[in-house]
């Protein structure tokens, strides 16, 4: 059983997978599409992960304003969590994701990443992070 972690974004997703004793969160790949508002392949592609890492639960960002208010993209992070839910019939977790990009552009740059570069790996970092962060909650209160 492994838990996938998912950093929803305006046209990518970030994904990362726990390990299967669910200790620590590896980035897997970023989903890209064109437009915003079509998310049939994303949530194709997410499926194909899930059969193919035997995914148990999702742990999806949510990107809550810093004054802990719900704006326009956390509000469609809860519109992506019902049809993840509905799609995969797994449960997802929202986990407040507030400042993971920024954390994964800082670990990047001590990184040495070229600041053209790290628009390429920054969801699915961010996604780690959510990820992880959920596997420490977890494992410390199991």
């Amino acid at each position: 059983m492994r838990i996938m972690g998912l950093d929803f974004g305006s046209k990518t997703v970030g994904v990362a997978l726990s390990d299967p004793l669910l200790i620590t969160a590896q980035g897997l790949e970023i989903i890209r599409r064109k437009e915003e508002n079509k998310l049939r392949k994303t949530l194709a592609r997410i499926e194909e992960l899930i059969v193919q890492y035997e995914v148990a639960e999702i742990v999806l960002g949510f990107p809550k304003n810093m004054n802990d208010t719900i704006g326009e993209r956390a509000q469609l992070s809860l519109e992506f969590k019902e049809k993840l839910e509905r799609r995969t019939g797994l449960p997802v977790t929202m986990w407040d994701e507030r400042l993971t990009t920024a954390a994964a552009d800082r670990a990047m740059m001590e990184a040495g990443i070229r600041r053209e570069n790290r628009k390429e790996y920054v969801d699915k970092i961010a996604a780690v992070f959510i990820l992880q962060g959920y596997l420490d909650r977890r494992g410390n209160s199991v």
